[in-house]
C-alpha cells in the first residue's frame, strides 16, 4: 500500500479528522442547568439510548436501565422530593432515570456500575453531538424509598443518575480541569 511523504497510509487523514472531531466533542460538552421549554422527541431519546448499549461491558450483562419519566411519574417524583427539591426537577422537560441492575456479587456489581456510568456518558456525548444540552444529576430524592417508589425503581437496581435533556439556554463557561501531570503517572 502506498504511503504519502508523512508516512501515513491513504485514508489516514480521514481517520485523524474523526479522532480530532471526537476529541473536540468531548472537550466542548458542558453541563447545562437551564433548558428550553420543549421536550426532546421520543425518536431522539431512543437514538441516544440505543447508543448507550455500545458502552464497554466486560461480561456483556447489559446492566443499564433507562426510564424516561412521563408526566404522572414526574408528578410523583416531585411529591416525593418536596417543595425544596422539586423545582430543580423542572429544569428540563425530558428526564431519563439511569440505573444499574445488581447481582449481589461485589466484583460483578462494580464492573456493571462502571459500565452503566459509561453508558450514561455515551448518552451525554450523543446528546451534545445532536446539539442538545444535558445534565447528569444525582438528586437526593432518588436515594430515598419515596423517590424510588415514585419512579418504580426495584430493590435490585442502583440509581446512578437523572439525566436532564433539552435545548440549551446559554452556553456554560469552560470549567477548570486539572493538568495531565497531576493525575498521570508512568510506572517503571
Amino acid at each position: 500500500m502506498a504511503h504519502d511523504r508523512t508516512g501515513f497510509k491513504p485514508g489516514h487523514d480521514a481517520s485523524v479528522r474523526r479522532v480530532e472531531a471526537f476529541a473536540d466533542l468531548i472537550r466542548s460538552r458542558r453541563t447545562h442547568k437551564s433548558f428550553g421549554p420543549d421536550p426532546v422527541p421520543r425518536e431522539t431519546i431512543d437514538e441516544l439510548l440505543e447508543l448507550a448499549r455500545w458502552a464497554p461491558n466486560h461480561r456483556r450483562t447489559n446492566p443499564w436501565r433507562f426510564r424516561v419519566l412521563g408526566p404522572d411519574t414526574f408528578a410523583r417524583l416531585q411529591d416525593a422530593a418536596g417543595p425544596a427539591e422539586a423545582p430543580k426537577l423542572e429544569r428540563a422537560q425530558t428526564l431519563v432515570l439511569a440505573s444499574c441492575t445488581l447481582t449481589g456479587d461485589p466484583e460483578q456489581d462494580e464492573e456493571d456500575i462502571c459500565a452503566t456510568a459509561c453508558a450514561i456518558y455515551t448518552v451525554l456525548l450523543g446528546a451534545h453531538a445532536r446539539g442538545l444540552a444535558a445534565y447528569w444529576r444525582t438528586p437526593r430524592v432518588l436515594r430515598t424509598m419515596a423517590g424510588r417508589d415514585a419512579v418504580g425503581l426495584p430493590a435490585g437496581e442502583r440509581f446512578l443518575g437523572l439525566i436532564h435533556l433539552g435545548t440549551a439556554r446559554g452556553e456554560p463557561p469552560v470549567p477548570e480541569r486539572a493538568p495531565l501531570e497531576t493525575y498521570r503517572t508512568y510506572l517503571p
